[in-house]
């Protein structure tokens, strides 16, 4: 077991080594950025998709629509370099509400992108399921298996560290970024040159039957979406190298650039060639095919989308660790997820996002269009909530509050109108986010009470009374005369001032029980030797039961009561499954007992 660790996750890093897995910019660029990259392979078909159930001419209200987008992009950059400055250990929006907005506020925001980054993993993963079914289409109707094998994947890619994560995630994400920026100039030289000429639905401007503004806001707010994992940065400040602050806003500010000229270019290009969604191939698919052709660089775009998909998961991989570690550390999540792993990253973080994917990949069947909307209440309840943080800041802060405070009042605003839209006109889609919420804050509760409770009852007087015992009672669980049991008689007489023997005899064993009686007191003459029949064939009740009797007399006379439990351990680790685990289940039950030192000895076999 130990072997096959060590060959997926690597040799254990030691705690010095931490400075040496921090990220270049170019480094983080892979590995934060490709969430919010890779969104532009759904974002502008989202928009498409709402327009087009009323009517392919209202496609050419994704131009308008895409410069709000751009807007929002803008005010949500300059916000979070705001916050990355301000706050450079890290925790994003998390910790910008819970600081200026009390701890409700940052719990729901850290709620929130709890849930959001179990749906980036979940949505990234199915984008890239039905990437790579467009380009192979016999692998149609399996999306939901490759979306949890690439999710397994990404899993063991994050247990072996930052640092190989980065390394492995530059090669599909510069790729996607170089592939994009081809298509998207070629297109351009295209429509520039006249090769490509004007194919619009409708032109700008063309009145369009049925057309509403409740059409348009629900198209708004899914072309959002694409801005999702922008926030991711501003979580991930520690992982940077020195100085943190500094790298981490300019790599922001180059993922935002990046982001929006795809954004921008992919949007025109859909508009002018007029692509039209269809049901088993994507928009971008269209778009390579309009371009390129079906030749080598349209399958080089699809391979190349399918990769950068598949790896946007990391960016919840990345995040999401932190954020629970910050959740740990104020004591609202449990306090395993500060516990960092072999190569010094969050593990269990790690472990149970792949876990909570995978289960949402199961609900939703992998379907990319049923988790947005999820996704996107997920995202901008964080946002708005770190934007009112920050203009909360800045108004302490004084004098000129206003003009410091504008990008974020404008992100709030456009953040919090979304979520109006979402709650509005997408609220049959998003109701479980509302549903799992209020059960995630009455965890979060519970969980700070609980350690609450632990800290008083731990906490030491001023003046500590010792209790001083006149004894101590201990029990040894003997099956059959072995070496095992011999072995841990002699250490309980080491430790006690009485000690029995205890022994559970099913009825239908009377004639072992007498054998088992005669050879112990061969052996153990000064030891008492008491058996519990047990009429059900159970053992570990009469024990309880026995040790209950022994211990509430122990307490009387001042003695302690400790109760040995005799195991063999095989000489290697398989060959525990063929052995029962009474031991296991006695220790256990046990352990919930008051006044009760449970005690294991073990005696290892040599062959």
């Amino acid at each position: 077991m130990e072997y096959l660790k060590r060959l997926l996750v690597g040799r254990p890093l030691k705690s010095a080594e931490n400075d040496e897995q921090k990220l270049t910019r170019k480094a983080a660029l892979a590995l934060l950025s490709s969430d919010a990259l890779s969104s532009i392979a759904y974002g502008t078909e989202q928009i498409v998709v709402v327009l087009v159930a009323l009517s392919a001419a209202a496609i050419w209200y994704s131009l308008p629509i895409a410069a709000f987008v751009i807007i929002l992009l803008i005010s949500l950059t300059l916000s979070y370099r705001q916050i990355i400055h301000a706050y450079p250990h890290g925790g994003g929006a998390y910790v910008v509400s819970s600081e200026n907005l009390g701890k409700n506020a940052g719990l729901i925001a850290g709620g929130s992108l709890l849930i959001d980054y179990m749906l980036t993993v979940a949505v990234s993963v199915s984008a890239g399921a039905e990437a790579i079914t467009s380009a192979v289409p016999a692998l149609y109707g399996h999306q939901v298996g490759i979306s949890i094998t690439i999710v397994l994947l990404i899993m063991m890619m994050n247990l072996r560290g930052l640092r190989e994560s980065a390394s492995f995630l530059m090669v599909p994400v510069y790729t996607f970024i170089a592939v994009i920026t081809i298509l998207i100039l070629v297109g351009l030289f295209n429509i520039i040159t006249g090769v490509q000429p004007l194919n619009a639905t409708a032109l700008p401007g063309a009145v369009v039957p049925g057309v509403s503004v409740a059409l348009i806001l629900r198209a708004f707010s899914s072309g959002s979406s694409s801005l999702t994992g922008v926030e991711a940065i501003s979580n991930a400040v520690p992982f940077f190298k020195k100085p943190r602050a500094k790298n981490a806003a300019a790599t922001l500010t180059i993922m935002a650039a990046i982001l929006g000229f795809f954004f921008v270019g992919i949007t025109f290009i859909n508009y002018w060639y007029g692509i039209v969604p269809e049901a088993e191939v994507t928009v971008l698919s269209q778009i390579g095919a309009a371009i390129f052709g079906h030749g080598f660089m349209y399958y080089v775009l699809q391979f190349a989308t399918a990769l950068i998909l598949a790896v946007a998961a990391n960016t919840g991989f990345s995040a999401f660790p932190v954020l629970a570690y910050n959740l740990a550390k104020d004591k609202y999540m449990p306090h395993m997820y500060q516990d960092r792993g072999d190569r010094l990253g969050y593990s269990n973080g790690i472990i149970t996002l792949a876990a909570g994917s995978i289960v949402l990949l199961f609900i939703f069947q992998g379907s990319t269009e049923r988790l947005i909307p999820l996704y996107s209440i997920g995202v901008f309840i964080p946002f708005a909530l770190s934007q009112t943080g920050m203009v909360v800041r800045w108004k302490k802060a004084g004098k000129g509050w206003f003009l410091k405070s504008l990008a974020n009042i404008v992100g709030a605003l456009i953040s919090f109108a979304i979520i109006a839209i979402l709650f509005v006109f997408r609220l049959g889609d998003i109701w479980p986010f509302f549903i799992i919420m209020p059960i995630l804050l009455f965890v979060f509760y519970k969980i700070h009470d609980h350690y609450k409770k632990v800290a008083e009852q731990l906490r030491l007087e001023k003046e500590v009374a010792l209790h001083k015992y006149d004894g101590n009672t201990v029990i040894v669980l003997v099956g059959n005369v072995t070496r095992v049991n011999i072995g841990a008689l002699n250490y309980a007489q080491s430790i006690g001032d009485y000690v029995v023997a205890m022994h559970v005899s099913l009825d239908e064993d009377v004639k072992k029980e007498k054998e088992i009686e005669q050879e112990f007191k061969q052996n153990f003459p000064d030891v008492r030797f008491s058996v519990v029949h047990s009429s059900y064939r159970s053992i570990e009740n009469p024990i309880i039961r026995y040790v209950d009797l022994v211990s509430k007399n122990a307490t009387k006379h001042n003695y302690t009561t400790t109760v040995i439990i005799p195991q063999f351990v095989p000489r290697r680790r398989w060959q525990n499954i063929l052995h029962n685990q009474t031991s296991l289940r006695l220790r256990f039950r046990l352990s919930w007992r008051e006044n009760i030192v449970v005690g294991t000895y073990s005696y290892h076999l040599k062959k």
